[in-house]
């Protein structure tokens, strides 16, 4: 018999474990890119590796994880013990791309293996040819940097030296690697102590009993969400501008079917594998399918592997979303956000009254490396992506804020100056660029980064310059994206993807796109497109010419003129 409060017990438990590790890994790495970016998560999985809890971390890592075990499972057998920690970064036994290190630790009991804990931090730079390993156009996993087999980076309770002196040894920033990766380690130790007393508390049958129901439980709460949701077929289609290397566009195609309790999610249409470094492999692309359809699921569905049960996920080998080896993915997580945006897409068209409109930004993954005049390698790495959620059902996109597929936090301005030679010149809304709507749009938001160092190399991974953020149901695209340099006065045009010099007293601006409107924007409460107009969001001309609506020199509206400009342009 399962006790129901026992088993919301263990559940809080298990997922407390995964938040734990995840505070002691922002208290003590020390990359920029973790403790503010916090681009990183932590679980727990059974003994044979179904993920059973996951902390509050990134919804794209959400099915990502066991795969990179599996590839561990694969390799070891039954050659894993106490004491020991597996590491696996490689995208092709079931890793992600290589910046993201996972690594587990197993707990045992009296001899049997209860469950494992796993983090995954996406670590600042592991070599290759760019630094960062985000560049757009490398062409196979060779040129991105160390991949890192499913291996022991703990060995019955003591540190792999060799590997942890080939990762020293392969990273542009050692001190900072090599400390994010003694956090990550010291959190999973920190973890597996709390595990083991809850093994004292409930006994190692019971845990792993209880273990077993939650994701049962989940399974079920997941097909009855699902049997409540209309049955249906949807089908959608988005564009990557390019491929990272001057091909494309990239079209990426969605089919959508809720049947009964089960969803089937199928690529088949999208454009085949192409140059560069921005596709997605198969557990990425269905780790950010699954996050998609999250969001049309009860708030309180735990995360774990009973999620995954009733969804199935179709990428043809070969296809743009599941490439073949040794194609490169170091870029894949701009890649990643055409996924979910084109599920999610698929999402509007089956429920509209659920689903807001294309969440904004350009998918910005910046790097910027050189060297300080006391010879010292600095290297930001930045993603940013957080310009807000598109408009709609019932509400504006929230300017500047999270969507529910990013959950990524903003690098502060302040952070950034201080460990880096940069000034940021300018942080802050662009006008005009939010979908207009009945609800409108998030705004974009602008980055403008000035180098106080001799010089530098920028490389840029964003997208959003040629196809922007969707509107839906007669709500219109947010602005374009772009990108630019300003040298000695100069305006000089940027692509999405590239990787380029800088030298002392150049700029390179980032505008990100909006987010996409929803409804006809002449529904639009004409106070609010007024109150828009006197925050600054959006100009006089363009609420005249995208909302139909007229406001007076003390920017009141002017109720009458208003109505008569609506009319006309409803008549049209």
């Amino acid at each position: 018999m399962i006790d129901p409060i026992r088993l919301e017990l263990i559940k809080n438990a298990l997922v407390m474990v995964s938040d734990n590790m995840m505070v002691s890994v922002l208290r003590t790495s020390r990359s920029t890119l973790i403790k503010s970016n916090m681009d990183f998560s932590a679980s727990i999985l059974d003994g044979d590796g179904n993920m059973v809890a996951q902390g509050l971390a990134l919804p794209g890592h959400l099915g990502a994880t066991m795969p990179a075990l599996q590839g561990c499972l694969d390799y070891f057998g039954d050659d894993i013990g106490p004491g020991d920690i597996l590491a696996n970064n490689d995208p092709y036994a079931g890793g992600s791309h290589l910046n993201d290190i996972f690594m587990f630790k197993p707990v045992y009991r009296d001899g049997v293996r209860v469950c494992f804990l796993g983090l995954i931090l996406h670590h600042t730079d592991l070599g290759g040819r760019v630094a960062g390993g985000q560049a757009a156009d490398s062409d196979e996993i060779f040129q991105e940097g160390l991949r890192i087999p499913p291996s022991k980076i703990y060995e019955a309770g003591k540190p792999n030296d060799t590997l942890m002196r080939l990762i020293e040894h392969n990273t542009r920033v050692p001190n900072t690697v090599m400390g994010d990766v003694r956090a990550q380690l010291a959190a999973l130790i920190t973890g597996a102590g709390e595990v083991e007393k809850l093994i004292d508390t409930y006994g190692a049958d019971e845990l792993t009993k209880y273990m077993a129901a939650l994701i049962d439980y989940t399974e079920r709460l997941v097909r009855n969400a699902i049997r409540d949701l209309p049955d249906g077929e949807a089908e959608f289609t988005e564009y990557n501008d390019d491929d990272g290397v001057g091909g494309g566009p990239v079209t990426i195609h969605v089919k959508v079917t809720v049947q009964d309790d089960e969803i089937t999610v199928d690529f088949t249409g999208t454009s085949p594998q192409m140059g560069g470094a921005l596709h997605t492999n198969y557990w990425f692309t269905a780790s950010l399918s699954y996050a998609a359809l999250r969001t049309v699921m009860p708030a309180d569905t735990p995360n774990n592997v009973g999620f995954y049960r009733p969804i199935t996920v179709i990428a043809p080998e070969g296809c743009w979303v599941n490439p073949r080896y040794p194609a490169a993915v170091g870029a894949r997580g701009q890649g990643g956000y055409r996924v979910r945006t084109v599920v999610t897409g698929a999402l509007t068209t089956l429920y509209p009254d659920r689903m807001p409109a294309c969440p904004g930004g350009n998918e910005f993954g910046l790097s910027v490396t050189g060297m300080t005049p006391d010879q010292k390698r600095f290297l930001l790495v930045e993603f940013h992506n957080v310009t807000g959620r598109g408009g709609g059902p019932d509400a504006d996109g929230q300017d500047a804020g999270p969507y529910w597929l990013g959950n990524m936090a903003n690098t502060s301005v302040e952070i950034i100056e201080a460990e880096n030679p940069l000034l940021i010149d300018e942080y802050g809304f662009l006008p005009d660029t939010g979908g207009p709507g009945k609800y409108r749009g998030a705004l974009g938001l602008v980055r403008q980064y000035r180098l106080l160092a001799e010089d530098a190399i920028v490389q840029l991974r964003a997208d959003r310059h040629v196809y922007p953020c969707w509107g839906i149901f007669g709500g219109k695209p947010g602005g374009l994206s772009h990108s630019y340099f300003v040298r000695e006065g100069k305006r000089e045009e940027a692509p999405s993807k590239f990787v380029k010099p800088m030298k002392r007293g150049e700029t390179f601006r980032a505008e990100m796109a909006g987010s996409g409107g929803y409804g006809d924007p002449l529904q639009r409460d004409a106070d609010a497109v007024a109150e828009d107009i006197r925050q600054e969001k959006i100009s006089v001309a363009h609420a005249e010419a995208e909302y139909g609506v007229v406001v007076d020199k003390a920017l009141t509206l002017d109720a009458a003129a208003t109505a008569a400009l609506r009319e006309k342009r409803a008549a049209n």
